[in-house]
């Protein structure tokens, strides 16, 4: 018998796995671009101990392996600005990112009371585009260059209300 992935949210006894996972999964990015200095492969686990205690961030397990991350936080203007989204290479492409990133839209909704999220990923990361569509993400402005081989396309999309629905008769 199979085990399921749960979603929970990460401690601080998770950041080197996270950071290894996240090592990992950030290699082909790195190879698209042809730049190994990004940073989810610079970050320090003291950053990312940081970003832990600032932020909210949720962790996929497999049983006791962390499988994926997505870190989030919202901004005093109501927006969630959401970063780091990864799932382990053998798991990709089974729904598990669209999982992790509508529990921390729930969590950054519900906890922050975000009014709109937004993410970014690289202007040749077409997986990643059309995943990002696919869950509602709509380019906003112009794709930003950081360097000669890599531009950024911002992404953003409305919270959905969790209001109940109130019928009048």
């Amino acid at each position: 018998m199979g085990m399921s992935v749960t979603i929970s949210a990460a401690d601080d006894n998770d950041a080197e796995k996270i950071l290894k996972l996240q090592y990992l999964c950030y290699q082909g990015e790195a190879e698209l671009y042809g730049d190994y200095t990004i940073e989810p492969l610079t970050q320090t686990l003291d950053d990312l101990r940081a970003e832990l205690a600032q932020s909210v961030v949720l962790v996929a397990r497999l049983g006791e392996e962390v499988v994926g991350s997505v870190r989030g936080a919202v901004d005093m203007d109501g927006t969630a600005r959401i970063g780091k989204l990864i799932v382990h290479p053998r798991l990709q492409r089974h729904g598990l990112g669209g999982r992790l990133l509508a529990a921390l839209e729930g969590r950054l909704a519900d906890e922050a009371e975000a009014k709109r999220y937004r993410l970014f990923t690289g202007h040749r990361s077409e997986v990643n585009l059309r995943m990002y569509r696919k869950l509602g993400y709509e380019q906003v402005g112009a794709a930003e260059p950081v360097t000669r081989r890599l531009s950024l396309v911002h992404m953003e999309k409305a919270a959905q209300s969790n209001a109940p629905y109130a019928a009048s008769a």
